[in-house]
């Protein structure tokens, strides 16, 4: 867990914190199976709000490895869990298209199957 690095988390409260963590715990395992030299992870949150009832989330996380760093497109959203779930899928779609991962059967030029 030491890996994981977090900004913006003391802007949050006790419960949120918990739960930022334990998303944590379950999405690094996937990602360092993906990117096999990890040498961090960082998490970067900030609850933004004008005036309103409740806070929007922004949220950019980054897998930096010794070759090449990945980071996520920002993500905006009312509730946190869901933020952090769509940053978490967006980073290990990175991954995939990094490494292509998904195996799609190729064309010649004349269009059958290699």
């Amino acid at each position: 867990m030491e890996k994981i690095q977090f900004i913006g988390l003391k802007e949050l409260d006790d419960v949120d914190k918990e739960m930022v963590k334990k998303l944590c715990a379950e999405y690094y395992p996937k990602i360092s199976r993906a990117l096999k030299n990890i040498e961090s992870l960082v998490v970067h949150i900030k609850p933004y709000s004008k005036g309103g009832a409740r806070p929007k989330y922004s949220m950019h996380i980054r897998a930096i490895a010794a070759t090449r760093i990945f980071e996520t497109d920002k993500v905006a959203e009312w509730d946190l869990s869901k933020a952090m779930r769509m940053s978490f899928d967006d980073l290990e779609k990175e991954l995939r298209h990094a490494f292509h991962e998904e195996k799609v059967p190729r064309k010649d030029e004349r269009g059958s199957l290699i």
